[in-house]
């Protein structure tokens, strides 16, 4: 699943590429990719232009120019296109933004897990529910250490589960997960609660810090993950736990194990992020 990182890549792309294109004229050769009614959407997004794309964790927030937003989220495999007019709908196609200036904006999903919803700007959170109850982004204004200190300490669940919680903290999945953990030297086991304040500035500081990283690198490609313009992410070649099962840890060459942790699959070091009760 692309997480913020990815989802902030393919803002920036959709950004530099359809700011100012009129929708014309929309397909929906998929219509359960539109939560609610599928011409009620089409209606609410005809003849106006994109005026500015926004993310919200996992959510990208497409904002019309006529006070309509469009709150997509990717899922596991959704992706954004921007193609000439005449290229033919792929066999994944679940939409299609017909574009004044002779192009289009595909969004394809071989999973068909992606969901898009058309919103009243500035009521998003009231819309579309969900995204009211994200927490805040990996960054150092709004993820306060005093903040983590508060929600931390009312929670038992393993950190690798607490992390992955985004009404926790927004944008975290699997893999940056597993590499501030080990980064940080705590158990994907560990007690949320357990970690004190020392543990949850270092963790603090690496999810703020990787997250950062993998943006610059243009996120992670593990399986199909690509940004508008068809590119791959960077940010495999630089992961240091997750992937690495089996492989000797970077810092102590103990061998990498992976286990599940709340049925997701977590790659740790053994001898650097011992277990604590």
């Amino acid at each position: 699943m692309p997480e913020l990182p990815e989802v902030e890549t393919v803002r920036r792309g959709l950004e530099k590429l359809i700011i100012g294109s009129k929708i014309i004229d929309v397909q929906l050769p998929y219509p359960k990719v539109i939560t609610g009614d599928g011409q009620q959407f089409i209606t609410g997004v005809m003849n106006t232009e994109f005026k500015q794309i926004d993310r919200r964790g996992k959510y990208l927030l497409l904002r019309l120019a006529n006070n309509h937003t469009i709150v997509s989220h990717l899922r596991m495999e959704g992706q954004y296109s921007v193609e000439s007019l005449e290229t033919v709908p792929y066999k994944h196609t679940e939409i299609v933004f017909e574009l004044s200036d002779k192009r289009a904006l595909f969004y394809n999903d071989t999973r068909r897990f992606g969901r898009m919803a058309l919103t009243t700007t500035g009521f998003e959170n009231t819309e579309v529910p969900s995204l009211s109850k994200l927490g805040p982004e990996p960054t150092e204004e709004q993820l306060t250490l005093s903040y983590m200190m508060a929600i931390f300490s009312k929670s038992r669940r393993p950190v690798k589960t607490f992390l992955l919680d985004q009404t926790q903290i927004a944008g975290i999945g699997n893999i940056y997960a597993d590499e501030v953990l080990w980064q940080s030297k705590i158990h994907p086991k560990t007690p949320a609660n357990v970690l004190d304040e020392v543990q949850l500035s270092v963790l603090r500081a690496n999810i703020i810090s990787e997250i950062k990283r993998a943006i610059k690198h243009h996120g992670t490609t593990v399986h199909s993950f690509s940004n508008v313009f068809g590119e791959v992410g960077k940010f495999q070649n630089e992961l240091q736990a997750y992937g690495h099962a089996g492989e000797p840890c970077l810092r102590c060459n103990t061998p990498m194990v992976k286990i599940k942790v709340g049925q997701r699959g977590t790659t740790f070091c053994p001898f650097c992020q011992v277990e604590k009760d």
